[in-house]
């Protein structure tokens, strides 16, 4: 099989590495078209070792695809998608236009790929965040069902895209002259981020939650098929330029060991246990970039929790948290 794909947003910190998955998993490709925003139209990203030339988004840009992959804003996705599955492509949308939309699959393969039977041509990426955090709970609800999660989020500065980065970049390099960067307003973050946390990704609602927080909440709450699953998120975004990192607290409605806990996540696919505080071992951002896995440590009992377990994980938001996820999508619902 080889299938005629397109990436809307290509040229994206997700849709640059969407490329480069495709790439390394060599996915069936006969045809190729890359979209992305105007002022992008010098850019010619590399794919297979050649340059290939970018478009705009337009009337009959998906005529004849088979899969469109969307690495785009909201915004941009609520045109765009419609067009596409109208066109007749398979689409796989990395933003949160649809996420909560009933009858759109919200999917990461290694928990829920049950969900993608019978989709309606749109099939939605989690928030990054969220994908992570699922990859490494969904083993543990195999041993108990969870009541109570809580979590605090650690998320590197390329999870607000290339802006992201090159902020850090621009302040880092400013601090390195002997000189204070200005930070915020203009920029990606509201305030400066190098040397900085900043406890909210997102606007927050009247209720004080951010939209990052209320994101992990709902779409955990879908991928489990668990409504009544108490969540409750802190997301705070900090100077590390790739690499999510997670602080997760969960209880459970029967007693779940540590080293019960322990054994399932070594043998959970997508998840690769770090775990050896004696040797100083621990999930961290340098050592999950570019990784596929989820990396997961610091298990251990949790008793402010009825049943409660700890841990630590650490993944590649742009890798596990988008984009490897929509291609392992991709391959299951065509390949």
């Amino acid at each position: 099989m080889s299938l005629a794909v397109g990436v809307a947003g290509a040229t994206g910190a997700v849709g640059s590495e969407l490329l480069r998955v495709l790439e390394q998993r060599r996915f069936p490709i006969a045809e190729l078209r890359l979209f992305a925003a105007s002022e992008e139209a010098g850019k010619r990203p590399l794919f297979r070792g050649s340059e290939r030339p970018l478009a705009a988004l337009a009337p009959g840009c998906f005529d004849g695809l088979d899969l469109a992959f969307f690495a785009t804003a909201p915004a941009v996705s609520r045109e765009w998608v419609p067009r596409a599955r109208a066109a007749g492509a398979l689409v796989i949308d990395n933003s949160s236009a649809f996420r909560l939309e009933p009858d759109v699959p919200l999917v990461v393969p290694e928990v829920n790929p049950s969900d993608l039977e019978g989709h309606a041509g749109l099939i939605a990426n989690p928030n990054c965040t969220t994908a992570l955090l699922v990859t490494a709970l969904a083993p543990l609800c195999g041993l108990a069902r969870p009541l109570r999660l809580l979590v605090a989020t650690y998320q590197a500065v390329s999870g607000a895209g290339n802006a992201g980065v090159e902020e850090l970049e621009r302040e880092l390099s400013a601090a390195g002259r002997g000189r204070e960067a200005a930070g915020g307003g203009s920029g990606p973050f509201p305030e400066r981020i190098a040397g900085n946390v900043i406890p909210a990704i997102g606007p927050c609602d009247l209720d004080g939650w951010s939209g990052e927080e209320t994101k992990v909440r709902a779409e955990t709450r879908k991928i489990l098929r668990r409504p009544d699953l108490l969540v409750s998120a802190t997301c705070v975004r900090v100077p590390v330029v790739r690499a999510h990192c997670e602080a997760v607290h969960v209880g459970f409605d029967r007693p779940v060991a540590s080293e019960e806990a322990r054994e399932r996540l070594g043998r959970a696919p997508g998840v690769a246990v770090v775990d050896d505080p004696a040797r100083g071992l621990f999930p961290t951002p340098l050592r999950a970039e570019t990784r596929d896995e989820v990396l997961v440590g610091r298990i251990r009992a949790d008793e402010t929790l009825d049943h409660g377990i700890a841990f630590f994980l650490a993944g590649d938001q742009l890798r596990k948290g988008a984009a490897l996820n929509a291609v392992q999508i991709a391959e299951l619902a065509l390949c």
